[in-house]
């Protein structure tokens, strides 16, 4: 399974199911500092007056971006459902594909693409139109995982997950054939799912639940997994 199959991609986003579930267990079962804050940061510094995130997810992102500065904030997503909940948060929300925005050259002084690049087919392309879409001078704030993210988990189940295209590793070579800067911001922490509940509850929430061997393996106690985020900002 490949993590930018546009159908897979499709039916993983089609609900906001496994996503709550992978952003609660971000929530409550963070140690250590949170990527989402450090991304957060990113943005309010560029002090945006037009703000574009492409992948807006259900909306958290987008929300608090719009309480924390005065930009004008615009969010886009490919699934109907999630462009549905961000505009119940009162943003102004459109379907639209990374690949092909929907907006002119310029439009925005700095724009957001929070862990989804790693499932766009044509990185290039997107990353072409992230670029497009900006003023000149505009900022890019990006956020991707390493291959160590949650490692231990997908060891536990015997799942080797398959390569990511925008990751930790790859990210600044990847922005640097579009962007003139690359500032790369590593965020480690560590998950800790407090029993086997939580765990096998965040397992079947994944991209890659389907293809993982059943029944999940039993665990006593907490388990310890390390998260390895980037948040890169792109001039």
């Amino acid at each position: 399974m490949k993590l930018n199959d546009p159908e897979a991609v499709r039916r993983q986003y089609e609900t906001e199911e496994g996503l709550a579930v992978r952003r609660d267990s971000q929530l409550r079962f963070l140690e250590g500092p949170n990527a989402f804050d450090v991304a957060v940061k990113a943005v309010v510094e560029a002090n945006p007056r037009r703000l574009l995130e492409v992948g807006c997810g259900m909306g958290d992102f987008a929300e608090r971006l719009a309480r924390e500065t005065s930009a004008d904030v615009v969010a886009t997503d490919l699934s109907p459902r999630m462009v549905e909940l961000t505009r119940e948060r009162g943003i102004n929300a459109r379907i639209a594909d990374a690949q092909h925005l929907p907006f002119g050259d310029g439009e925005f002084d700095c724009a957001a693409a929070n862990w989804m690049l790693y499932h766009v087919p044509e990185l290039d392309r997107a990353l072409g139109e992230l670029r497009r879409v900006l003023t000149p001078g505009g900022t890019l704030v990006t956020t991707t995982i390493g291959d160590e993210h949650m490692a231990d988990v997908w060891e536990l189940v015997g799942f080797g997950v398959p390569e990511r295209r925008f990751s930790r590793e790859s990210g600044e070579e990847q922005l640097g054939r579009h962007f003139d800067s690359v500032e790369r911001h590593d965020v480690d922490a560590t998950i800790v799912f407090p029993d086997e509940a939580a765990l096998h509850r965040y397992v079947e929430s994944t991209f890659f639940a389907n293809a993982i061997a059943r029944p999940l393996p039993t665990v006593e106690g907490a388990f310890r997994s390390r998260a390895r985020t980037t948040v890169f900002v792109a001039r």
